[in-house]
């Protein structure tokens, strides 16, 4: 299990890049960090987090924090993934991709 730590949370919980998923306390929240120009809550997350560049689930992100981890996902990502779960997210990812080509929600 490769882990890359951001940062605490106030309450103290880790924020970490883990085997590709962007991850709270050790539970998953997203694979992937979401520009806050393209996020639909962009002006709610900038009022509660000055400094927010990026959102990965319920995760605000700085520019440095979001840097640190695209890296860790990036790298994470270059390990191909045999496993039946790795297979399965692959395809879940093509199909949403076809599926957002073609228009359909």
């Amino acid at each position: 299990m490769q882990a890359t730590y951001i940062r605490s949370t106030q309450d103290g919980r880790k924020v970490e890049v883990i085997d590709g998923w962007i991850c709270l306390a050790g539970a998953r929240e997203a694979d992937s960090l979401i520009p806050l120009e393209e996020h639909p809550n962009r002006q709610a997350i900038s009022k509660a987090v000055p400094g927010a560049t990026h959102a990965a689930g319920r995760l605000p992100f700085t520019h440095v924090e979001a840097a640190i981890a695209q890296s860790a996902l990036s790298a994470a990502k270059r390990i191909f993934d045999a496993s039946p779960s790795g297979i399965t997210q692959r395809l879940r990812h093509a199909v949403w991709a076809k599926a957002a080509a073609e228009g359909v929600e």
